[in-house]
């Protein structure tokens, strides 16, 4: 073969390979389309991702009622994310160290003080003493602004309520813990109001 050939030859390999590799790139850069564009999640998968959400962010930790078990305090099933007990008595809080700054819990955690006064985990079930009436979109705003019942006149939450390290959430992921919330076992719990410090 001469060296003519030979490199029309090789061109033509070249040629052959550069469109056949070009090919296969847009496939898979067309399979990575499909594949990032499957469309939304079903209602099942959001709310499979809320109930992991609240699970690991501690949700339970304070606006679960409990009781004593054989590994300590254990999330009351039924009173699952239901808030302070209404039908708790309300503890005084006359402890020196709370009026120096500190801050106390009740034992299930439910209820707090400290020098923004006393204040009660809400109930986050879709009661109508809940969430039952709530919109996603107050939701997002006690979420990410910290606003009491998701509304921009209302004061501001109080602590331990940690709204601001959520700030930075995904809307999806808001999305899916109030699906999920939507979807649990709804509570009638009018959780009382916050005592300022003057009253405690």
């Amino acid at each position: 073969m001469s060296f003519k050939n030979r490199l029309f030859s090789k061109a033509g390999l070249v040629i052959v390979s550069f469109f056949y590799f070009s090919c296969q790139s847009q496939e898979k850069g067309a399979e990575l389309s499909n594949s990032s564009n499957i469309g939304e999640p079903t209602h099942e998968e959001l709310v499979a991702r809320g109930k992991y959400l609240i699970g690991i962010m501690g949700c339970n930790d304070c606006h679960s009622p409990k009781r004593m078990g054989e590994r300590g305090p254990e999330v009351i099933p039924e009173l699952a994310l239901s808030g302070y007990p209404s039908d708790r008595p309300i503890i005084k809080f006359d402890n020196p160290l709370v009026k120096e700054g500190f801050g106390m819990f009740y034992p299930d955690l439910t209820g707090a003080a400290g020098p923004w006064g006393i204040s009660f985990a809400a109930n986050l079930t879709p009661h109508e003493t809940g969430l039952g009436n709530w919109t996603l979109e107050q939701f997002t705003v006690a979420l990410k602004e910290g606003k009491s019942k998701g509304l921009r006149s209302n004061r501001m939450l109080l602590p331990p309520m940690p709204w601001e390290n959520y700030v930075a959430m995904e809307d999806e992921d808001i999305k899916a813990m109030f699906e999920y919330l939507q979807s649990i076992q709804p509570v009638d719990n009018v959780v009382p109001q916050p005592i300022s410090p003057d009253r405690m």
